[in-house]
């Protein structure tokens, strides 16, 4: 590590008070190693005037207006999707303390923060690049973040009426899904919402996208696994003539008939893994495989 001191961008959700417990306890540790500490201003908000702490930080910052050597989420996979996405293309590694519940992604726990620390300045981490997937949507701007991590799905609205996804490969029509919807997942959101849907659990590192049908009227309708390289087109028919578009979570409504593109975006997303915590041990004990119940 060069003698400048490390500088770190912090994100946060507003809603557990357990994690300003978690929030001090890294501050202390960085600073210990004189580390530039900056805070997303919502956040810093929520630590100093809802949770009333004394936050001595090199700076508090706004949207995008920030740079730093490593980025942490302070929260579960949620905070950790939204982290990512705020850093878009900065190139900045992300890595995530898990205040949250399931934490795939948000792989370090409170009681390790200490051993975390220690990692970063001795460089005893890795830096893992994941996929990122891009929105297009015909007509309209996008009001959220046109960039997805975990995954992108086309959602039912309003009515218990399944909708029609027309969907295309590479210009090439694939079929027509007839289901409460459909999703499209990087290998990192595999794990999540495309799981809980019947979807593979996909290794970080293969080159694959997969759509994943949410509820199919047939029970011949599979989830089919894609290069990432492949441009997906979606378009929707529906009873209430709208439907939900979600964006690794940040969902809008959109009117039947809109054109979307999906394609894999021109940046990867960076994560830090610490020694001793592989992808594969994290999903042995997330899932708890093997575990004999009797």
């Amino acid at each position: 590590m060069s003698d400048k001191p490390l500088e770190f961008a912090f994100f946060g959700n507003e809603y557990q008070a357990k994690k300003s417990t978690a929030m001090q306890k890294i501050m202390a540790l960085l600073s210990q190693h004189g580390a530039r500490i900056y805070i997303d201003r919502p956040f810093y908000e929520f630590l100093t005037k809802g949770q009333h702490l004394d936050m001595n930080v090199a700076g508090i910052f706004d949207d995008d207006d920030f740079t730093a050597d490593f980025a942490v989420s302070m929260g579960g996979d949620g905070t950790l999707l939204r982290t990512a996405s705020r850093v878009g293309h900065k190139g900045i590694p992300v890595f995530g303390v898990n205040v949250g519940r399931l934490g795939f992604l948000a792989d370090v726990n409170p009681t390790e923060m200490e051993r975390a620390v220690a990692a970063i300045y001795s460089g005893d981490f890795t830096v893992n690049e994941h996929s990122v997937l891009q929105i297009e949507v015909e007509g309209k701007p996008l009001k959220t973040i046109p960039y997805a991590i975990n995954d992108v799905a086309v959602l039912k609205r309003d009515t218990a009426s399944m909708i029609s996804v027309r969907a295309c490969v590479n210009d090439e029509y694939l079929m027509t899904y007839q289901a409460d919807g459909l999703i499209v997942t990087t290998p990192m959101g595999s794990t999540a919402y495309s799981l809980s849907n019947g979807g593979p659990v996909i290794a970080p590192n293969a080159d694959i996208l997969c759509l994943t049908p949410v509820a199919p009227h047939s029970l011949n309708v599979r989830p089919i696994a894609l290069n990432d390289d492949s441009v997906i087109t979606l378009k929707v028919e529906s009873r209430s003539h709208n439907f939900l578009v979600a964006i690794d979570g940040r969902s809008e409504s959109l009117p039947e008939g809109t054109l979307i593109t999906i394609r894999k975006a021109g940046y990867r997303i960076k994560v830090v893994r610490f020694s001793g915590r592989s992808y594969f041990s994290t999903l042995r004990e997330k899932m708890t495989w093997g575990l004999d119940h009797r």
